[in-house]
């Protein structure tokens, strides 16, 4: 790999004039689309559940799975800088552990991380990176090279994707106090004690048992999440032709508030959820040539072609550790 800036980081003049003049528009100030989203989500979560018994059991489930997989798209433009310039207020809409499986802080703190983007899809670096190192690679067992190789196609990616960044993340939660570090603990017994609480109050006030919360609706939400995040990425030696540009459909671009557009939101981690798409069209065919191709047209593409068969390989090109 490249270990030298492309010429494709450099952003031209009118593009940085154009953001420039979104950060001095009322829309980007005010941030209301956001203020609005998080009341939505919010009120959807607690009214599926007020509502439980009148929806049905499996609407009701649908809608929670949608509410889940949105909330944390919302957590992602909440760590971002938004609605508020205020860190610790923005983590006041996000820090419930309504999707279940991760602390807000770690979260935050990892995917981060995760924008440095001349590190993107290294395994040692990249902290979302979907990919193995050689080493690694060459220690796995048989069972586990095949859950990795099912892990990049479509179907599999639902199926066994979260339980593959679920056990990854439990498991090193529990090595670290093992190995004397435990840096992490209180915000993971932060986070228990609230998942616990609020499994106990769904179950008592709505009547949704826990595990049926966690196996029915958590983790499906998971699912629908991780299907943004399925080739999202890919090895290349220019870094930002790393990052994929998908012209998802109008639900999906709004369950992942645009995100999809995601060589724009690496350009410009700051830049509102609702403005991206305007970013993005006013100069696409720029955007698709810096990329280098990497262009999808929906996610139902991916679905298509990759639904049954691996994108790529699980193991990372470059042959580094």
């Amino acid at each position: 790999m490249s270990t030298h800036p492309p010429r494709s980081e450099y952003l031209d003049a009118a593009q940085r004039q154009q953001i420039s003049d979104e950060r001095t528009r009322l829309l980007w100030r005010a941030e209301w689309p956001t203020w609005l989203l998080i009341a939505v989500i919010h009120g959807g979560w607690l009214g599926t559940l007020a509502f439980w018994r009148e929806l049905g059991s499996v609407a009701a489930t649908w809608l929670m799975i949608w509410w889940g997989a949105w909330y944390m798209s919302l957590q992602h433009e909440l760590i971002h800088g938004h609605p508020t310039p205020w860190p610790a207020v923005n983590r006041l809409f996000g820090y419930l552990p309504l999707a279940v499986w991760y602390p807000y802080q770690l979260y935050r703190d990892s995917h981060l991380r995760h924008h440095v983007d001349a590190h993107l899809t290294m395994p040692a670096l990249d902290t979302e990176s979907c990919y193995v190192s050689p080493a690694a690679w060459a220690g796995m067992n048989r069972p586990l090279r095949a859950l990795l190789w099912l892990n990049k196609t479509f179907w599999g990616r639902l199926l066994v994707g979260p339980a593959i960044a679920i056990g990854g993340t439990w498991r090193e939660a529990i090595r670290q106090p093992l190995r004397g570090d435990w840096r992490q603990a209180p915000m993971w017994l932060r986070h228990l004690a609230m998942l616990g609480a609020m499994l106990w109050w769904v179950d008592a006030a709505f009547g949704v048992p826990a595990l049926y919360y966690l196996l029915a609706i958590s983790y499906p939400a998971q699912s629908l999440a991780m299907i943004r995040s399925y080739y999202e990425h890919r090895p290349a030696d220019d870094h930002k032709q790393r990052i994929v540009l998908n012209e998802a459909g109008p639900v999906f671009r709004l369950l992942f508030l645009n995100n999809n557009y995601h060589l724009v939101h690496h350009d410009f981690p700051s830049l509102p959820w609702y403005l991206l798409p305007r970013v993005y069209h006013a100069r696409r065919a720029g955007y698709i040539a810096r990329s280098g191709g990497f262009h999808v047209r929906g996610y139902g593409e991916l679905m298509r072609r990759f639904g049954f068969r691996p994108v790529d390989a699980p193991v990372h090109p470059s042959g580094q550790d």
